[in-house]
């Protein structure tokens, strides 16, 4: 495991989930709002992969067929998106709706074929586990940030309606609902398949000293988030967007902590949490 393998799995996750999430974003958002976040997630998803070649070599995953065909799609993603951002609101309209396809299946199917390749010398359930757990953590990024965004967007178009921040809201919150239960269904999977001889327990994990990387991720990634995205939907409602926008600030925060805590964990522990 290396610090390049976290970045390079968080860094992807989050430019692929912000693509994602893009298409749930009303057009009333204007051009400038859909070429600055397809460029953020073609820059995000550009230093992901000069992570990736970092560590190559470094540990199993960097070494695995999957993780070399989840590189080439990703780099296929990474393609798509900057030629979307270079022609969104200016040419190929008739075809833009094919390139936000391919951006979006190739991203979807590098994330994939990332947790098939920490998960390689798994059971069948892990990795299933593991593929819920990656695309969950692409979206709760995605949501998470774009709904941000789109709440400082506000203060561009202050005519533009509530609506639209309020639906992305409810997408991230939605998100974190998935992301919760399929963390605690991979904790509870991992505490009742472990068998004596197999190493420590991950119970034993979360009640040592290395534990608290895995309670800072449910407090700080999962708690904190369910809590500010609930206000920031409760504010949202009452139509401060300035009021939601700077929750949203603290949410995003608290959001990416816990996601990079789940890259380190899940690389040690081998649980997808």
């Amino acid at each position: 495991m290396s610090l390049s393998t976290v970045l390079f799995l968080f860094l992807t996750h989050l430019g692929v989930g912000i693509a994602f999430t893009l298409v749930f974003v009303s057009r009333d958002a204007g051009v400038k709002f859909f070429r600055f976040n397809a460029g953020l997630a073609a820059i995000l998803i550009a230093i992901a992969l000069a992570f990736r070649y970092g560590a190559l070599g470094v540990v199993d995953v960097d070494r695995s067929r999957a993780a070399q065909l989840g590189a080439l799609t990703l780099v296929c993603a990474e393609a798509a998106l900057v030629l979307y951002w270079g022609t969104v609101g200016r040419a190929l309209a008739a075809v833009r709706p094919a390139i936000v396809a391919v951006a979006l299946g190739a991203g979807a199917l590098a994330v994939v074929l990332q947790a098939l390749a920490v998960s390689a010398d798994r059971s069948l359930s892990v990795r299933a586990l593991t593929v819920a757990s990656f695309l969950s953590s692409a979206a709760m990024l995605g949501g998470a940030c774009t709904a941000m965004i789109l709440g400082h967007w506000y203060l561009i178009l202050p005519s533009m309606p509530v609506s639209h921040l309020q639906s992305i809201v409810k997408l991230h919150i939605g998100s974190m609902v998935v992301r919760v239960a399929v963390v605690a269904a991979a904790v509870i999977f991992a505490i009742a398949t472990w068998q004596p001889g197999l190493g420590p327990s991950f119970r034993h994990y979360i009640l040592s000293i290395d534990g608290i990387f895995f309670w800072q991720r449910v407090l700080f990634g999962l708690g904190g988030p369910l809590v500010l995205s609930y206000l920031t939907w409760e504010t949202a409602k009452i139509r401060s967007t300035q009021s939601a926008t700077g929750i949203l600030y603290v949410d995003f925060f608290a959001v990416v902590v816990g996601e990079v805590l789940a890259k380190y964990i899940i690389l040690a522990t081998r649980v997808p949490v």
